[in-house]
Protein backbone atom coordinates (compact mmCIF):
# COMPACT_ATOMS: atom_id res chain seq x y z
CA UNK A 1 0.00 0.00 0.00
CA UNK A 2 1.47 3.54 -1.23
CA UNK A 3 2.12 5.86 1.60
CA UNK A 4 0.64 9.66 0.62
CA UNK A 5 2.82 12.31 1.61
CA UNK A 6 -0.55 14.03 3.31
CA UNK A 7 -4.68 13.57 3.91
CA UNK A 8 -6.74 16.78 4.08
CA UNK A 9 -10.00 15.20 5.95
CA UNK A 10 -12.91 17.60 4.56
CA UNK A 11 -13.57 19.46 1.29
CA UNK A 12 -14.80 22.84 2.98
CA UNK A 13 -13.05 25.97 3.02
CA UNK A 14 -10.81 24.78 5.26
CA UNK A 15 -9.85 21.57 2.69
CA UNK A 16 -9.90 23.33 -0.60
CA UNK A 17 -7.73 26.31 0.45
CA UNK A 18 -5.40 24.18 2.56
CA UNK A 19 -5.42 21.84 -0.95
CA UNK A 20 -4.25 24.80 -2.62
CA UNK A 21 -1.47 25.65 -1.37
CA UNK A 22 -0.30 22.38 -0.92
CA UNK A 23 -0.44 22.31 -4.59
CA UNK A 24 1.57 25.57 -4.89
CA UNK A 25 4.09 24.84 -2.79
CA UNK A 26 4.68 21.72 -5.01
CA UNK A 27 3.31 18.70 -2.65
CA UNK A 28 1.91 16.38 -4.94
CA UNK A 29 0.96 13.16 -3.12
CA UNK A 30 -2.10 13.84 -1.59
CA UNK A 31 -5.54 13.48 -1.41
CA UNK A 32 -8.53 15.46 0.12
CA UNK A 33 -11.21 13.48 1.76
CA UNK A 34 -14.56 14.22 2.01
CA UNK A 35 -17.82 12.43 2.79
CA UNK A 36 -20.15 14.37 1.03
CA UNK A 37 -18.94 16.89 -1.90
CA UNK A 38 -17.11 19.90 -2.24
CA UNK A 39 -19.10 22.56 0.36
CA UNK A 40 -21.35 20.01 1.75
CA UNK A 41 -22.04 22.16 5.33
CA UNK A 42 -22.85 24.95 3.11
CA UNK A 43 -25.32 23.34 1.22
CA UNK A 44 -27.46 22.51 3.79
CA UNK A 45 -27.85 26.39 4.94
CA UNK A 46 -31.67 27.54 4.51
CA UNK A 47 -31.81 29.18 1.32
CA UNK A 48 -32.15 33.00 3.38
CA UNK A 49 -28.81 32.26 5.48
CA UNK A 50 -25.86 34.29 4.10
CA UNK A 51 -22.29 34.73 4.57
CA UNK A 52 -21.86 36.94 7.27
CA UNK A 53 -18.60 38.26 5.95
CA UNK A 54 -18.95 40.69 2.38
CA UNK A 55 -17.16 39.64 -0.43
CA UNK A 56 -16.02 42.36 -2.60
CA UNK A 57 -14.20 42.07 -6.11
CA UNK A 58 -10.41 43.40 -4.71
CA UNK A 59 -8.15 41.27 -6.96
CA UNK A 60 -7.15 44.60 -9.09
CA UNK A 61 -5.94 45.99 -5.90
CA UNK A 62 -3.74 43.63 -4.42
CA UNK A 63 -6.33 42.56 -1.83
CA UNK A 64 -8.26 39.03 -1.08
CA UNK A 65 -12.10 39.18 -1.33
CA UNK A 66 -12.58 38.38 2.42
CA UNK A 67 -14.50 35.41 1.72
CA UNK A 68 -12.09 33.86 -0.58
CA UNK A 69 -9.75 30.65 0.24
CA UNK A 70 -6.89 31.04 -2.08
CA UNK A 71 -5.03 34.18 -4.18
CA UNK A 72 -6.57 35.20 -7.18
CA UNK A 73 -10.26 34.35 -6.90
CA UNK A 74 -12.97 36.04 -5.84
CA UNK A 75 -16.27 34.86 -4.61
CA UNK A 76 -17.88 37.87 -5.39
CA UNK A 77 -16.62 38.35 -9.19
CA UNK A 78 -17.60 34.71 -9.70
CA UNK A 79 -21.11 34.72 -7.95
CA UNK A 80 -21.74 38.50 -8.42
CA UNK A 81 -23.54 39.03 -5.00
CA UNK A 82 -21.72 40.73 -1.57
CA UNK A 83 -23.21 38.09 0.99
CA UNK A 84 -23.11 34.86 -1.00
CA UNK A 85 -26.13 32.04 -0.20
CA UNK A 86 -24.75 28.56 1.26
CA UNK A 87 -25.15 27.22 -1.99
CA UNK A 88 -23.37 29.80 -3.84
CA UNK A 89 -20.78 29.55 -1.77
CA UNK A 90 -20.43 25.73 -2.49
CA UNK A 91 -20.14 26.81 -6.24
CA UNK A 92 -17.44 29.19 -5.33
CA UNK A 93 -15.26 26.57 -3.53
CA UNK A 94 -16.33 23.37 -6.24
CA UNK A 95 -15.18 26.37 -9.17
CA UNK A 96 -11.63 26.45 -7.06
CA UNK A 97 -11.13 22.52 -6.80
CA UNK A 98 -12.54 21.93 -10.18
CA UNK A 99 -10.23 24.57 -11.71
CA UNK A 100 -7.34 23.43 -9.69
CA UNK A 101 -7.47 20.14 -10.20
CA UNK A 102 -7.25 19.57 -6.57
CA UNK A 103 -7.22 15.34 -5.66
CA UNK A 104 -10.84 14.89 -4.02
CA UNK A 105 -12.41 11.57 -2.79
CA UNK A 106 -16.38 11.87 -1.96
CA UNK A 107 -18.32 9.79 0.04
CA UNK A 108 -15.83 8.58 1.92
CA UNK A 109 -16.42 8.87 5.59
CA UNK A 110 -13.32 8.89 8.11
CA UNK A 111 -13.89 6.48 10.71
CA UNK A 112 -10.65 6.83 12.45
CA UNK A 113 -7.21 7.81 12.39
CA UNK A 114 -4.09 6.00 13.43
CA UNK A 115 -1.05 7.46 14.80
CA UNK A 116 2.08 5.01 13.21
CA UNK A 117 5.91 5.05 13.76
CA UNK A 118 6.01 5.98 9.87
CA UNK A 119 3.25 8.17 10.06
CA UNK A 120 -0.49 7.68 10.04
CA UNK A 121 -3.09 5.01 8.77
CA UNK A 122 -6.85 6.40 8.14
CA UNK A 123 -9.51 4.11 8.57
CA UNK A 124 -12.29 5.02 5.88
CA UNK A 125 -15.54 3.60 4.69
CA UNK A 126 -13.93 2.70 1.52
CA UNK A 127 -10.07 0.95 2.83
CA UNK A 128 -7.54 1.94 4.51
CA UNK A 129 -5.30 4.92 3.15
CA UNK A 130 -1.73 5.71 4.60
CA UNK A 131 -0.04 9.18 4.64
CA UNK A 132 2.85 10.87 6.89
CA UNK A 133 0.69 13.61 7.65
CA UNK A 134 -2.75 14.34 9.05
CA UNK A 135 -4.66 17.69 7.73
CA UNK A 136 -8.36 18.04 10.46
CA UNK A 137 -9.75 20.11 7.89
CA UNK A 138 -13.51 18.44 9.19
CA UNK A 139 -15.25 21.55 9.82
CA UNK A 140 -16.91 22.53 12.74
CA UNK A 141 -20.61 22.81 12.02
CA UNK A 142 -21.17 18.68 11.24
CA UNK A 143 -23.15 18.00 14.85
CA UNK A 144 -25.90 19.29 15.94
CA UNK A 145 -25.45 20.51 20.02
CA UNK A 146 -29.04 18.78 21.57
CA UNK A 147 -27.97 18.19 24.41
CA UNK A 148 -27.56 21.18 26.40
CA UNK A 149 -30.61 20.91 29.28
CA UNK A 150 -33.63 18.34 29.73
CA UNK A 151 -35.89 18.57 26.95
CA UNK A 152 -33.71 19.65 24.27
CA UNK A 153 -34.80 16.79 22.06
CA UNK A 154 -37.92 18.16 21.89
CA UNK A 155 -36.86 21.12 20.39
CA UNK A 156 -35.92 22.06 16.47
CA UNK A 157 -32.35 22.65 15.67
CA UNK A 158 -31.71 25.91 13.22
CA UNK A 159 -29.76 23.08 11.03
CA UNK A 160 -32.72 21.11 10.57
CA UNK A 161 -34.93 23.73 9.17
CA UNK A 162 -34.05 23.78 5.13
CA UNK A 163 -35.96 27.36 4.79
CA UNK A 164 -37.90 29.30 7.19
CA UNK A 165 -41.72 29.60 5.80
CA UNK A 166 -42.15 26.47 6.83
CA UNK A 167 -42.47 27.70 10.03
CA UNK A 168 -46.31 27.72 9.93
CA UNK A 169 -46.92 28.89 13.52
CA UNK A 170 -47.14 32.50 14.43
CA UNK A 171 -45.23 32.89 17.37
CA UNK A 172 -41.47 31.45 18.38
CA UNK A 173 -38.79 31.17 21.06
CA UNK A 174 -35.52 30.72 19.72
CA UNK A 175 -32.76 29.83 22.49
CA UNK A 176 -29.80 30.89 21.80
CA UNK A 177 -29.23 34.41 21.01
CA UNK A 178 -25.78 34.58 18.51
CA UNK A 179 -25.31 34.82 14.66
CA UNK A 180 -27.97 31.56 14.06
CA UNK A 181 -30.06 32.46 16.81
CA UNK A 182 -30.56 36.12 15.22
CA UNK A 183 -30.40 35.08 11.78
CA UNK A 184 -33.40 32.88 12.64
CA UNK A 185 -35.00 35.65 14.19
CA UNK A 186 -34.53 38.36 11.19
CA UNK A 187 -36.21 36.29 8.63
CA UNK A 188 -39.12 35.21 10.90
CA UNK A 189 -39.76 38.02 11.42
CA UNK A 190 -39.71 39.43 8.47
CA UNK A 191 -42.12 36.99 7.40
CA UNK A 192 -44.62 38.44 10.11
CA UNK A 193 -44.18 35.73 12.81
CA UNK A 194 -43.65 37.09 16.35
CA UNK A 195 -40.03 35.91 18.11
CA UNK A 196 -39.05 35.56 21.02
CA UNK A 197 -35.21 35.46 21.26
CA UNK A 198 -33.31 33.60 24.84
CA UNK A 199 -29.92 34.05 25.01
CA UNK A 200 -27.72 34.23 28.70
CA UNK A 201 -25.45 36.72 27.43
CA UNK A 202 -27.15 39.34 25.62
CA UNK A 203 -24.82 39.47 22.37
CA UNK A 204 -27.18 42.07 20.68
CA UNK A 205 -25.98 44.52 23.29
CA UNK A 206 -21.85 43.81 23.42
CA UNK A 207 -19.81 46.76 21.58
CA UNK A 208 -16.15 46.77 20.80
CA UNK A 209 -15.12 43.67 21.67
CA UNK A 210 -10.97 42.52 21.55
CA UNK A 211 -12.45 39.77 19.65
CA UNK A 212 -14.65 40.31 17.06
CA UNK A 213 -15.96 36.56 17.19
CA UNK A 214 -17.78 37.01 20.69
CA UNK A 215 -20.32 39.66 19.04
CA UNK A 216 -22.50 40.00 16.61
CA UNK A 217 -21.55 41.07 13.10
CA UNK A 218 -22.20 44.74 11.11
CA UNK A 219 -24.23 42.49 8.80
CA UNK A 220 -26.27 40.98 11.40
CA UNK A 221 -26.84 43.96 13.74
CA UNK A 222 -27.95 45.70 10.49
CA UNK A 223 -30.69 43.86 9.92
CA UNK A 224 -31.44 43.38 13.51
CA UNK A 225 -32.09 47.15 13.25
CA UNK A 226 -34.36 46.89 10.19
CA UNK A 227 -36.73 44.92 11.95
CA UNK A 228 -36.39 46.25 15.87
CA UNK A 229 -39.07 48.76 14.52
CA UNK A 230 -41.88 45.72 13.30
CA UNK A 231 -42.09 44.73 16.89
CA UNK A 232 -42.21 41.25 15.48
CA UNK A 233 -39.12 40.57 17.71
CA UNK A 234 -38.36 40.33 21.57
CA UNK A 235 -34.75 40.04 23.06
CA UNK A 236 -34.90 38.45 26.59
CA UNK A 237 -31.43 39.04 27.86
CA UNK A 238 -29.62 37.36 31.06
CA UNK A 239 -31.68 34.60 31.02
CA UNK A 240 -30.84 30.72 30.73
CA UNK A 241 -33.07 27.96 29.58
CA UNK A 242 -32.31 24.87 31.93
CA UNK A 243 -35.77 23.06 30.57
CA UNK A 244 -38.47 22.27 27.60
CA UNK A 245 -41.24 20.22 28.15
CA UNK A 246 -44.40 19.22 25.91
CA UNK A 247 -47.30 20.84 27.41
CA UNK A 248 -50.06 19.29 24.96
CA UNK A 249 -51.73 20.02 21.90
CA UNK A 250 -48.79 20.90 20.30
CA UNK A 251 -47.67 23.37 23.26
CA UNK A 252 -44.37 23.54 24.72
CA UNK A 253 -43.31 25.09 28.19
CA UNK A 254 -39.72 26.90 27.91
CA UNK A 255 -38.80 27.27 31.69
CA UNK A 256 -35.66 29.90 31.86
CA UNK A 257 -33.28 31.27 35.13
CA UNK A 258 -31.39 34.70 35.38
CA UNK A 259 -28.00 34.93 37.15
CA UNK A 260 -29.92 35.69 39.91
CA UNK A 261 -31.99 32.91 40.74
CA UNK A 262 -35.10 34.49 39.05
CA UNK A 263 -37.34 31.75 37.03
CA UNK A 264 -39.68 32.89 34.09
CA UNK A 265 -41.48 30.60 31.84
CA UNK A 266 -42.13 30.80 28.05
CA UNK A 267 -45.04 28.81 26.28
CA UNK A 268 -45.60 28.77 22.61
CA UNK A 269 -47.44 26.29 20.09
CA UNK A 270 -44.05 25.78 17.93
CA UNK A 271 -41.30 22.87 19.50
CA UNK A 272 -38.93 26.19 20.03
CA UNK A 273 -36.46 26.68 17.70
CA UNK A 274 -32.52 25.83 19.08
CA UNK A 275 -29.46 27.50 18.07
CA UNK A 276 -27.16 26.38 20.17
CA UNK A 277 -23.97 25.93 17.82
CA UNK A 278 -22.55 22.48 16.83
CA UNK A 279 -20.09 20.22 18.11
CA UNK A 280 -16.86 20.18 15.52
CA UNK A 281 -16.02 17.03 13.84
CA UNK A 282 -12.74 16.89 16.22
CA UNK A 283 -14.65 14.68 18.80
CA UNK A 284 -14.16 11.62 16.28
CA UNK A 285 -10.35 11.78 16.56
CA UNK A 286 -10.20 14.03 19.88
CA UNK A 287 -7.88 11.45 21.29
CA UNK A 288 -5.14 12.95 18.81
CA UNK A 289 -5.15 16.27 20.69
CA UNK A 290 -4.31 17.59 24.51
CA UNK A 291 -6.76 20.27 25.37
CA UNK A 292 -6.80 22.89 28.04
CA UNK A 293 -9.51 23.91 31.17
CA UNK A 294 -11.95 25.16 28.55
CA UNK A 295 -11.29 22.54 26.35
CA UNK A 296 -10.32 23.78 23.34
CA UNK A 297 -7.27 22.11 21.13
CA UNK A 298 -3.74 22.88 22.23
CA UNK A 299 -1.49 23.31 19.53
CA UNK A 300 1.97 24.10 19.13
CA UNK A 301 2.91 27.24 17.07
CA UNK A 302 2.53 25.61 13.59
CA UNK A 303 -0.72 24.25 14.43
CA UNK A 304 0.28 20.90 15.19
CA UNK A 305 -0.78 18.54 17.68
CA UNK A 306 1.08 18.99 20.28
CA UNK A 307 1.09 15.49 21.22
CA UNK A 308 1.02 13.98 17.81
CA UNK A 309 3.56 15.26 15.79
CA UNK A 310 2.05 15.10 11.95
CA UNK A 311 -1.33 16.04 12.43
CA UNK A 312 -2.60 19.74 12.30
CA UNK A 313 -6.10 21.26 12.62
CA UNK A 314 -6.72 23.52 10.09
CA UNK A 315 -10.47 25.78 10.38
CA UNK A 316 -12.38 27.97 12.90
CA UNK A 317 -11.32 25.48 15.65
CA UNK A 318 -7.70 26.95 15.62
CA UNK A 319 -6.91 29.19 18.73
CA UNK A 320 -3.74 30.02 19.95
CA UNK A 321 -4.58 31.63 23.99
CA UNK A 322 -6.70 34.67 23.52
CA UNK A 323 -6.42 34.65 19.79
CA UNK A 324 -9.23 33.04 17.66
CA UNK A 325 -9.01 32.12 14.12
CA UNK A 326 -12.11 33.09 12.99
CA UNK A 327 -14.54 31.31 10.92
CA UNK A 328 -12.87 32.30 6.73
CA UNK A 329 -11.24 35.82 7.53
CA UNK A 330 -8.67 34.87 9.70
CA UNK A 331 -7.75 31.55 9.55
CA UNK A 332 -6.54 31.51 6.20
CA UNK A 333 -3.93 33.33 7.07
CA UNK A 334 -2.80 29.79 8.42
CA UNK A 335 -2.83 27.25 5.87
CA UNK A 336 0.78 28.25 4.52
CA UNK A 337 2.23 27.64 8.18
CA UNK A 338 0.79 23.90 7.77
CA UNK A 339 2.50 23.79 4.27
CA UNK A 340 5.65 25.14 4.94
CA UNK A 341 6.01 22.03 8.37
CA UNK A 342 4.61 19.87 5.60
CA UNK A 343 7.06 20.76 2.83
CA UNK A 344 10.23 21.22 5.13
CA UNK A 345 9.50 17.99 6.31
CA UNK A 346 9.61 16.24 2.48
CA UNK A 347 12.31 18.43 1.70
CA UNK A 348 10.79 21.08 -1.00
CA UNK A 349 12.23 24.28 -1.90
CA UNK A 350 8.98 26.02 -1.86
CA UNK A 351 9.88 28.84 -3.77
CA UNK A 352 5.84 30.09 -3.48
CA UNK A 353 6.16 30.68 0.53
CA UNK A 354 7.67 34.65 -0.77
CA UNK A 355 4.76 34.83 -2.81
CA UNK A 356 2.56 33.54 0.46
CA UNK A 357 4.24 36.14 2.86
CA UNK A 358 4.34 39.10 0.38
CA UNK A 359 0.31 38.66 0.03
CA UNK A 360 -0.04 38.35 3.94
CA UNK A 361 -1.13 34.68 4.01
CA UNK A 362 2.04 33.71 5.99
CA UNK A 363 0.95 34.25 9.42
CA UNK A 364 3.90 32.50 11.18
CA UNK A 365 4.53 35.35 14.19
CA UNK A 366 2.05 35.05 16.69
CA UNK A 367 4.35 36.96 19.58
CA UNK A 368 2.18 39.91 18.82
CA UNK A 369 -0.90 38.79 19.40
CA UNK A 370 -2.31 38.98 22.93
CA UNK A 371 -5.64 39.62 24.76
CA UNK A 372 -6.12 42.93 22.43
CA UNK A 373 -4.99 41.52 19.52
CA UNK A 374 -6.91 42.64 16.17
CA UNK A 375 -5.11 41.28 13.53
Amino acid sequence: MNQLDCIIVGAGPAGIGMGNVLQDLGVTEFVILERGEVGSSFLLWQKEMRLLTPSFTGNAYGMLDLNAVTMNTSPAYTLGTEHPSGREYAAYLQAVATFKELPIETGIDVISVRKTASGFQVETSKGTKLAKHVIWAGGEFQYPRLDGFPGADLCLHTSLIQDWTQVESGEVVIIGGYESGADAAIHLARLGKKVQVIDRNGRWHVKGSSDPSVELSPYTKDRLRDISSTGHATFVNGYTVYRVEAAGDNLYDVYCEDADGNTMMLQTGHAPILASGFKGSITLIEDLFEKDEQGRVLLNTKDESTITPGLFLVGPGVAHGNLLFCFIYKFRQRFAVVGQVIGNNLSLEMPMLDTYRKEGLLLDDLSCCGEECKC
